[in-house]
Protein backbone atom coordinates (compact mmCIF):
# COMPACT_ATOMS: atom_id res chain seq x y z
CA UNK A 1 0.00 0.00 0.00
CA UNK A 2 1.20 3.53 -0.92
CA UNK A 3 -0.30 6.68 -1.81
CA UNK A 4 -1.46 7.90 -5.31
CA UNK A 5 -2.56 11.61 -6.27
CA UNK A 6 -5.10 11.71 -8.06
CA UNK A 7 -7.28 14.14 -9.81
CA UNK A 8 -7.53 18.08 -8.46
CA UNK A 9 -4.29 16.87 -6.22
CA UNK A 10 -5.99 14.72 -4.02
CA UNK A 11 -4.23 11.88 -1.86
CA UNK A 12 -5.50 8.39 -2.52
CA UNK A 13 -4.52 5.19 -1.70
CA UNK A 14 -2.72 2.62 -4.05
CA UNK A 15 -2.13 -0.63 -4.31
CA UNK A 16 0.57 -2.65 -5.32
CA UNK A 17 0.51 -6.37 -6.30
CA UNK A 18 4.00 -8.01 -6.75
CA UNK A 19 4.06 -11.46 -8.60
CA UNK A 20 7.11 -14.14 -8.59
CA UNK A 21 8.34 -17.10 -9.81
CA UNK A 22 11.62 -18.43 -11.22
CA UNK A 23 11.79 -17.74 -15.47
CA UNK A 24 10.95 -20.60 -17.24
CA UNK A 25 14.02 -20.14 -20.21
CA UNK A 26 13.33 -21.76 -23.58
CA UNK A 27 16.24 -21.72 -25.92
CA UNK A 28 16.06 -19.79 -29.13
CA UNK A 29 13.56 -17.14 -26.87
CA UNK A 30 14.87 -14.13 -25.17
CA UNK A 31 13.10 -13.53 -21.59
CA UNK A 32 11.28 -10.52 -21.85
CA UNK A 33 12.45 -7.29 -19.97
CA UNK A 34 11.25 -6.93 -16.53
CA UNK A 35 8.04 -4.11 -16.07
CA UNK A 36 5.31 -2.29 -13.89
CA UNK A 37 1.83 -1.76 -15.01
CA UNK A 38 -1.08 0.12 -14.35
CA UNK A 39 -4.59 -1.03 -15.35
CA UNK A 40 -5.27 2.79 -15.82
CA UNK A 41 -3.28 2.63 -19.05
CA UNK A 42 -4.99 -0.52 -20.46
CA UNK A 43 -8.32 -0.91 -22.17
CA UNK A 44 -10.77 -3.50 -21.20
CA UNK A 45 -11.08 -6.16 -23.63
CA UNK A 46 -14.72 -7.62 -23.79
CA UNK A 47 -15.46 -11.04 -24.65
CA UNK A 48 -17.40 -11.06 -28.09
CA UNK A 49 -21.47 -11.43 -26.90
CA UNK A 50 -21.47 -10.36 -23.62
CA UNK A 51 -22.65 -6.90 -24.25
CA UNK A 52 -19.93 -5.53 -22.54
CA UNK A 53 -20.55 -7.23 -19.34
CA UNK A 54 -17.21 -9.91 -19.03
CA UNK A 55 -13.69 -8.56 -20.15
CA UNK A 56 -10.18 -8.65 -19.66
CA UNK A 57 -7.64 -6.09 -18.91
CA UNK A 58 -4.53 -7.46 -20.80
CA UNK A 59 -0.66 -6.02 -19.56
CA UNK A 60 1.53 -8.53 -21.96
CA UNK A 61 0.76 -9.28 -25.62
CA UNK A 62 -0.85 -12.60 -25.45
CA UNK A 63 1.30 -14.03 -28.73
CA UNK A 64 4.85 -12.60 -26.99
CA UNK A 65 6.50 -16.26 -26.53
CA UNK A 66 9.09 -14.80 -24.66
CA UNK A 67 6.53 -14.29 -21.29
CA UNK A 68 6.05 -17.76 -19.17
CA UNK A 69 3.21 -15.86 -17.10
CA UNK A 70 0.58 -13.65 -17.55
CA UNK A 71 -1.43 -11.28 -15.01
CA UNK A 72 -4.78 -9.83 -16.33
CA UNK A 73 -7.90 -8.67 -14.41
CA UNK A 74 -11.04 -9.95 -15.43
CA UNK A 75 -13.81 -7.77 -14.79
CA UNK A 76 -17.42 -8.40 -14.91
CA UNK A 77 -20.53 -6.14 -14.89
CA UNK A 78 -23.48 -6.72 -12.22
CA UNK A 79 -25.12 -9.35 -12.46
CA UNK A 80 -22.90 -10.87 -15.27
CA UNK A 81 -21.44 -14.64 -16.06
CA UNK A 82 -19.21 -16.53 -16.88
CA UNK A 83 -21.87 -19.13 -18.80
CA UNK A 84 -19.96 -22.09 -19.41
CA UNK A 85 -18.07 -24.19 -17.12
CA UNK A 86 -14.75 -24.01 -18.09
CA UNK A 87 -11.14 -25.93 -17.82
CA UNK A 88 -7.83 -24.98 -18.06
CA UNK A 89 -4.36 -26.89 -18.41
CA UNK A 90 -3.00 -24.47 -15.90
CA UNK A 91 -2.91 -23.79 -12.38
CA UNK A 92 -3.66 -20.27 -11.75
CA UNK A 93 -4.78 -18.27 -8.90
CA UNK A 94 -7.18 -15.10 -8.40
CA UNK A 95 -7.08 -12.35 -5.98
CA UNK A 96 -10.58 -10.57 -5.47
CA UNK A 97 -9.89 -6.95 -6.01
CA UNK A 98 -13.73 -5.86 -5.77
CA UNK A 99 -16.65 -6.86 -5.40
CA UNK A 100 -18.62 -10.23 -4.75
CA UNK A 101 -19.58 -13.03 -6.74
CA UNK A 102 -20.48 -17.26 -6.34
CA UNK A 103 -17.49 -19.20 -8.53
CA UNK A 104 -17.85 -22.12 -9.26
CA UNK A 105 -14.94 -24.81 -8.22
CA UNK A 106 -15.28 -28.35 -9.13
CA UNK A 107 -18.84 -29.36 -7.85
CA UNK A 108 -19.25 -26.40 -5.68
CA UNK A 109 -20.38 -23.18 -5.62
CA UNK A 110 -18.15 -20.70 -3.31
CA UNK A 111 -19.47 -16.99 -2.47
CA UNK A 112 -16.50 -15.45 -2.71
CA UNK A 113 -15.47 -11.03 -1.90
CA UNK A 114 -13.04 -8.26 -2.40
CA UNK A 115 -8.97 -9.73 -0.44
CA UNK A 116 -10.27 -13.67 -1.09
CA UNK A 117 -7.53 -15.48 -2.89
CA UNK A 118 -8.22 -18.81 -5.19
CA UNK A 119 -5.75 -21.28 -6.26
CA UNK A 120 -7.10 -23.29 -9.21
CA UNK A 121 -5.69 -26.92 -9.71
CA UNK A 122 -5.18 -27.38 -13.54
CA UNK A 123 -8.63 -28.92 -15.04
CA UNK A 124 -10.52 -27.34 -11.73
CA UNK A 125 -14.02 -26.52 -13.82
CA UNK A 126 -15.16 -23.22 -13.12
CA UNK A 127 -17.39 -20.68 -14.03
CA UNK A 128 -18.68 -17.72 -12.00
CA UNK A 129 -21.63 -15.09 -11.16
CA UNK A 130 -21.08 -12.17 -10.10
CA UNK A 131 -23.09 -10.15 -7.38
CA UNK A 132 -25.00 -6.83 -7.13
CA UNK A 133 -21.72 -4.98 -8.04
CA UNK A 134 -18.95 -4.69 -10.18
CA UNK A 135 -17.08 -8.34 -9.75
CA UNK A 136 -12.98 -7.39 -10.46
CA UNK A 137 -10.22 -9.82 -9.77
CA UNK A 138 -6.48 -10.18 -10.56
CA UNK A 139 -5.76 -13.22 -12.61
CA UNK A 140 -2.40 -15.05 -12.54
CA UNK A 141 -1.71 -17.76 -14.91
CA UNK A 142 1.18 -19.91 -16.35
CA UNK A 143 1.73 -19.74 -20.11
CA UNK A 144 3.67 -20.28 -23.36
CA UNK A 145 5.35 -23.24 -21.65
CA UNK A 146 4.67 -27.27 -21.62
CA UNK A 147 3.46 -28.50 -17.76
CA UNK A 148 6.00 -30.22 -15.83
CA UNK A 149 5.68 -33.95 -15.71
CA UNK A 150 6.85 -35.38 -12.40
CA UNK A 151 8.32 -38.65 -11.80
CA UNK A 152 7.57 -42.01 -12.20
CA UNK A 153 5.24 -43.84 -10.61
CA UNK A 154 6.32 -47.33 -8.99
Amino acid sequence: RGQQHGAGGVTVAARFHWVRKRYEAVDGIDAPAAFVANEQDEPIIWMPGTKNTWGTTRFVDPVDMRHDMHVNIVTLEPGAVIPFEETHVMEHGLYVLEGKAVYRLNRDWVEVEAGDFMWLRAFCPQACYAGPSRFRYLLYKDVNRHMKLGGVLT
